[in-house]
């Protein structure tokens, strides 16, 4: 059985564990807890207590935040399909993927990219589209880029949306006055050139920037840089980018990544120590293997379940460790980190056609990523204030996947609709005592929990069952009633496609009182939030 504790305190934090509350609520854990079932066909027995007298930093409503590279038909089909198209639009943008994503309250998106931004010249996507010159996205092969959807198209899209802009800067092949005559285009409000340019270009007001990232993967695809030289680009860079003060813009360091990033705690610490003047530091890390096969995205087997579900679990020590590093040179936590690029990757889709790089079915697996993630990111709220999932539409894993005029919500979709009221909420730890989930050498908690206030007053419980094959008794030490929604499918791999778009969503969920506490039956595989009155 393990013990599993969100919100734990970091080993570099002050204090000592979770003071009376938290002992008191151990204590119940005991009393709760009852005898594990002598039949693996029963439900297995958990117990969790939600500490409500330990209220924790609020909840980033950014970490819900997107992803749109110009990668595959991410954007190309995924998102724009120009004011002539049949398929229906709004001024160019898909009307189904604007409606499904303004449901979801997406916070924030960042663009044009990953390692796309690296090469990407801001000039080629402005003016008249029809005079836009045809690049080759040297990154992805052979692909060209139309550069039909530029600054205008993305930030229009952001205001459409409800969203704030995280522009992504190239420092790979861009010099720092070229990238700040890309910030005065976007955010004077004088008789400059540029500001003149915008307004002839068909924007007369500037557009608000929120966050503006100094670079992408700057150890990789943004110029393979050493952990000293890209502290030195990025001090240098920054210094160069400004945008006007009332507009309270955060500039992004380029932080390391386990994947690509050789040494990741050298490249945190390097930019710790010189961060220049940028506010913010991202981390990427994907659920994938390193040197070995990645998996299929269906067909899987459940040794490929469990390690998918055990890679996305790492980011939890990940993150620690980077926070750590952190703590030592800014003690008061007034750097943010951003997971600006996180998910699951497989092996590229076999029916995948030209130009659908990086393609690929989303599976309640992929549910399951989401949910175990997001619950990770509650947990360290005290840092991470953003992350962008990879990516939107039809990219990696995706909210929404797109064929010509239809379009499916994925299993990952209904994750962060059901998830939407952890938003900007006041997380509180729930402590769990579980058995595991075991495959082979893997082992897990079988159940994960997220709990929080949310800002319309009510208390949000989010339960995980990582177990494909077994369901879970939750017993809580909670009153009251509860309702709210369950994710689950008859197959690990199953998946929404086009001929049956409903094959993973959302149903009808509640708790039940038993001994005037409440428990939650959760089915194998399966994942649920519920409000409690």
């Amino acid at each position: 059985m393990t013990m599993v504790s969100p919100l734990r305190r970091p080993k570099n934090r002050p204090g000592k564990g979770l003071g009376w509350a938290g002992m008191f609520a151990v204590a119940m854990l005991a009393l709760l807890a009852p005898a594990m079932p002598a039949s693996s066909q029963e439900a297995a027995r958990v117990s969790a207590v939600i500490n409500l007298d330990k209220p924790g930093t609020k909840i980033d409503r950014n970490i819900y935040g997107q992803f749109a590279e110009h990668l595959g038909r991410g954007i190309y089909e995924g998102i724009w399909v120009g004011p002539g198209s049949r398929i229906p639009n709004v001024r160019g943008y898909r009307k189904d993927v604007l409606d499904a994503l303004r449901k979801i309250h997406v916070p924030v998106v960042r663009w044009p990219g990953g390692c796309f931004s690296e090469v990407y010249d801001w000039r080629d996507g402005i003016g008249p589209r029809s005079r836009r010159p045809v690049r080759t996205r040297m990154n992805w092969d052979d692909v060209t880029d139309s550069n039909q959807f530029g600054t205008h198209e993305f930030l229009d899209f952001m205001e459409l949306l409800g969203a704030d802009a995280y522009v992504s800067g190239n420092v790979g092949s861009m010099s720092p006055r070229d990238m700040q005559l890309w910030l005065e285009y976007m955010t004077a409000d004088n008789d400059s050139t540029l500001a003149k340019e915008r307004r002839k270009n068909g924007r007369a007001k500037p557009w608000t920037i929120k966050y503006f990232g100094i670079g992408n993967e700057t150890w990789g695809c943004g110029g393979n840089m050493l952990p000293a030289y890209a502290a030195d680009v990025n001090a240098r860079y920054s210094a160069f980018v400004k945008a006007p003060g009332s507009m309270g813009m955060i500039r992004v360091a380029s932080g390391a990544s386990v994947q690509g990033g050789g040494d990741y705690e050298a490249f945190t610490e390097a930019m710790m120590k010189h961060p220049g003047e940028t506010e913010a530091l991202s981390f990427h890390y994907y659920a994938m293997p390193m040197g070995r096969p990645k998996s299929e995205a269906t067909g899987f087997s459940e040794a490929e379940w469990a390690d998918v579900l055990d890679l996305a679990r790492k980011m939890d020590p990940l993150l620690s460790q980077v926070e750590a590093i952190m703590d030592k040179y800014d003690a008061g936590r007034k750097m943010a980190l951003f997971v600006d690029e996180w998910g699951a990757w497989y092996k590229l889709d076999r029916n995948a056609g030209p130009g659908e790089h990086h393609f690929q079915q989303n599976t309640l697996r992929d549910a399951m990523v989401a949910a175990l993630t997001l619950d990770i990111f509650h947990r360290h709220t005290d840092r991470v204030k953003m992350a962008n999932i990879a990516q939107m539409v039809n990219v990696l894993q995706a909210m929404i996947l797109t064929q010509g005029d239809r379009m499916v919500l994925t299993p990952t979709y209904h994750v962060f609709d059901l998830y939407q009221p952890f938003m900007d909420a006041t997380p509180y730890p729930a402590l769990v005592a579980t058995p595991d989930y075991v495959n082979g050498a893997i082992r897990m908690p079988m159940i994960d929990m997220s709990a929080a206030r949310g800002k319309d007053g009510g208390l949000y419980v989010a339960i995980v069952n990582t177990d494909p094959g077994k369901p879970a008794r939750v017993d809580t030490n909670l009153t009251g009633r509860a309702s709210g929604q369950i994710l689950t499918a008859p197959a690990m791999d199953t998946a929404n496609t086009m001929a049956a778009p409903e094959a993973v969503r959302p149903q009808p969920f509640s708790g039940r009182q038993e001994g005037g506490r409440l428990v939650f039956d959760m089915p194998s595989k399966s994942i649920a939030v519920v409000r409690i009155d």
